[in-house]
């Protein structure tokens, strides 16, 4: 009787929890938090499948992105009661998602018309180069005064297009009323909060702020924008603020919480990080890269190719933050291919020993660009390379090698930020899986030379998420007031090479940046579900309408003899 006296005294003195769902690119979270202490209590990961149909495209099941957030959460739930944590302490529920990635689904049935095609896929190029070719000057930044962004593959409207254009059932549903799209936290949200039967079908300012259809400045889907996609705007989302309650648990372990944070996950990683001031940045290390620098208030427009996006928006009636964005697209991406399509490594944690056995990468220089390259280039038609390769270079000489392009690419988007807001960084915060790897850490602030500061609990993009959703009015039981947020304990890598190699270092890399563009310059024929065309060639297609006349002349001549 005792035992189970403490118990539940253990359980009041814990006080409120509040949960959050971080649906990445390659994994699902679930994570409980104690929303007094920003502790957290308990987690569960599940990976998610990703694949591959074609060369350039990169696409995931939706059903199974929901199932994995079914089963973080049972599982969660399990753990905590193992724990002794009663579960009905958690009193909401935050969304964090990988942004971009697009869907399309049917109302009157909840199925996906298709598999979410994620940001980091390559397959709309032809349609961005006919987009950008159509623009005054051949212009990538034709709508950034409203949207942010430059016309590139990695938003979702030319996902979307593409899926309208490419797609029957897409285009059936839409014009039959049925079709619902969203990025994954929309996905998610109308899946929890009822589906079929009266899902809530919303999305937040962050995510709409990377859908090229949202105007950053009215806060809203954009009329003009819809026009030159061609989107129908019935089939979007309602905005809503990154903190409100959007609606209730309707299955699983937690029904009847409120879901009542939603933000894209570079976003949460900012607050979770507590960036709230102007000029306070963090740079998450996941699939892809990501440094985010507050600039509070107002859109700062970029000259040196990065991205103007919403920060967050935390209520209602609260004023919207914005940021400027420097995003890479491989980070821990290139870990994957080292893993699973070079098999050099069997565990991303081998990646750490491999390169710390050499210490250098011996003048090998590899540059990651799988999709492209991000900010501050922009060149999709640029693709991966290796280079300074001798018969002296080894597997660990690679290993080392694609840790350097992580922070080279960092380095480059810190001198762009650097440039944009003419504050350089004084020290840089960071979070992601790959903090973990301490040598990196290390790499990073060499390359920087400037400090890294790593937060000892790394999951701060769920953090920011819980942090929106407790905070929610109608919750209210975590305060964002900067006297109540707690203290955060942090780990400090301090710059250990003289700045002269780093710099040297440092100018190699953009030597080998050079070499990796303009190798995709022709535009992949038709839209990538047709057979390749003989006549796409215009010698060709020259030569055999001759030779096809010289026959049937042949032909018509022997007939006259």
């Amino acid at each position: 009787m005792n035992g189970s006296m403490a118990a539940s005294q253990d359980r009041i003195m814990l006080g409120p929890l509040v949960a959050a769902i971080d649906q990445g690119t390659s994994s699902t979270r679930f994570l409980v938090f104690n929303a007094k202490t920003a502790e957290l209590l308990s987690h569960h990961q599940v990976e998610i499948k990703q694949s591959f149909p074609k060369e350039g495209w990169v696409e995931e099941d939706p059903k199974e992105i929901l199932q994995s957030v079914y089963e973080c959460m049972d599982k969660t739930c399990e753990k905590l009661t193992q724990l002794n944590i009663d579960i009905s302490n958690i009193k909401a529920i935050g969304v964090t998602n990988q942004r971009e990635t697009t869907l399309v689904w049917d109302k009157e049935t909840g199925e996906p018309l298709y598999n979410a095609i994620v940001w980091l896929d390559l397959r709309t190029q032809s349609t961005v180069e006919r987009l950008i070719n159509k623009t005054p000057g051949r212009n990538k930044n034709h709508l950034k005064h409203k949207t942010g962004l430059p016309i590139s593959t990695y938003f979702s409207a030319v996902k979307l297009r593409w899926l309208m254009d490419n797609v029957d059932e897409v285009s059936e549903a839409i014009l039959s009323h049925r079709a619902m799209f969203g990025t994954v936290d929309s996905w998610l949200i109308w899946c929890l909060t009822g589906g079929k039967h009266g899902g809530v079908h919303c999305t937040d300012v962050t995510n709409a702020s990377r859908t090229m259809l949202f105007n950053i400045h009215t806060m809203d889907w954009d009329p003009e924008l819809c026009t030159y996609f061609g989107i129908p705007m019935e089939i979007l989302p309602r905005v809503r603020s990154s903190s409100e309650i959007y609606g209730l648990m309707k299955s699983g372990c937690l029904t009847g919480i409120p879901i009542s944070g939603c933000l894209g996950d570079q976003s949460a990683a900012l607050v979770g990080q507590m960036c709230f001031q102007d000029g306070q940045a963090k740079n998450t290390y996941g699939t892809g890269c990501f440094l985010l620098r507050n600039t509070g208030p107002k859109p700062v427009m970029s000259d040196h190719g990065l991205l103007t996006t919403v920060a967050y928006k935390l209520g209602r009636d609260q004023p919207a933050c914005y940021a400027l964005e420097g995003s890479v697209a491989i980070a821990g991406a290139v870990v994957r291919w080292l893993k699973d399509n070079l098999g050099i490594i069997q565990t991303s944690t081998e990646l750490e020993k491999l390169a710390a056995a050499v210490g250098t990468s011996y003048g090998c220089y590899f540059v990651p660009a799988f999709s492209g390259l991000y900010a501050p280039y922009w060149e999709p038609s640029a693709r991966g390379i290796i280079c300074g390769l001798t018969q002296f270079t080894n597997r660990s000489h690679l290993a080392f090698a694609a840790l350097e392009a992580v922070c080279f690419q960092t380095r480059e988007l810190m001198d762009a930020m650097n440039q944009d807001s003419g504050i350089p960084l004084t020290q840089l915060q960071v979070d992601g899986g790959m903090t973990s790897n301490r040598l990196l850490m290390q790499l990073q602030a060499d390359i920087l030379c400037i400090p890294v500061v790593k937060p000892s609990m790394p999951e701060t993009t769920a953090l920011g998420a819980a942090m929106a959703a407790g905070a929610a009015e109608g919750v209210s039981v975590w305060s964002l007031n900067p006297e109540d947020l707690s203290e955060v304990t942090s780990e400090k890598f301090e710059p250990q090479i003289n700045p002269e190699e780093s710099e040297f270092r440092y100018a190699r890399w953009k030597k080998a940046v050079q070499k990796s563009m303009n190798w995709e310059t022709t535009e992949p024929i038709g839209n990538g579900n047709e057979e390749p065309n003989m006549f796409s060639s215009i010698p060709m297609g020259f030569y055999i309408l001759g030779s096809m006349f010289m026959l049937i002349g042949a032909k018509f001549i022997a007939g006259h003899k």
